[in-house]
């Protein structure tokens, strides 16, 4: 029932309760602020244009990455994994065409779990979430359904990101940062999945992005209760 409508019926129908119950009950009935609250944050614009148009920063694997990523061609990576959930969507441009979309690359995207966790590795070594491979369509894009990672101890929040051409050719390796802001929120509110808090590590002292990490981040949007949507463009020389 709409607010509206309750508000017209309750005095009717409400008949010996009391003023007071009244509104006791419709506070029990109000959802939680802060899980629907719109969270926002715009990232890199890096890649919007032509005249906007460096290359991404090259990065490092990482200890963790996909040991055969051409078998995990699949839009869902969630697997069996709890958390928030949310849409990565990534676009490829080219950086000799002026930020041209690039059609038929390879993403691969792989993070950790909301404890921290990688699989395909110490003791997940048989089993492959948070792991996949998208290949881009006619607009430069690949998404993927997955959940906000988690974070481990001396690393910011991120995701990381390898890109081939459509031969199969590396094209860059790197990672996607993750605003600060949402992050403590989401670690500090979703704590049935986050039981860690807040990230020991900023971007700023990260040993990845500590150098700078202005076309890395990530603009996120959504919130606790609906899930996330974030977006990101990697700029390669292709």
């Amino acid at each position: 029932m709409d607010r509206k409508e309750f508000l017209k019926r309750g005095f009717t129908t409400l008949g010996a309760l009391s003023v007071a119950s009244f509104f006791t009950y419709c506070k029990s009935e109000t959802i939680d602020p802060v899980s629907t609250e719109i969270l926002s944050s715009t990232g890199s614009t890096n890649g919007s244009s032509a005249s906007n148009c460096s290359l991404t920063n090259s990065e490092t694997e990482g200890p963790y990455p996909i040991k055969n990523p051409s078998s995990l061609v699949i839009n869902d990576i969630t697997g069996d994994r709890k958390g928030i959930p949310m849409v990565v969507n990534i676009s490829i441009r080219n950086k000799n065409t002026g930020c041209g979309a690039i059609e038929n690359a390879f993403v691969d995207i792989w993070h950790c779990d909301a404890d921290g966790n990688y699989s395909e590795y110490g003791s997940y070594t048989s089993v492959h979430w948070l792991r996949g491979r998208q290949t881009t369509d006619k607009d430069g894009l690949a998404s993927f359904k997955t959940i906000f990672p988690g974070w481990y101890s001396g690393r910011a929040v991120h995701i990381h990101v390898h890109v081939y051409n459509s031969s199969g050719k590396s094209l860059l390796v790197t990672q996607i940062a993750f605003p600060a802001a949402i992050c403590d929120t989401v670690y500090t509110t979703a704590t049935d999945f986050y039981k860690k808090g807040k990230a020991d590590t900023t971007n700023e002292r990260d040993n990845v992005f500590g150098d700078g990490y202005s076309n890395e981040l990530g603009t996120i949007s959504g919130s606790i209760k609906e899930g996330f949507t974030l977006t990101h463009t990697i700029v390669v020389n292709a």
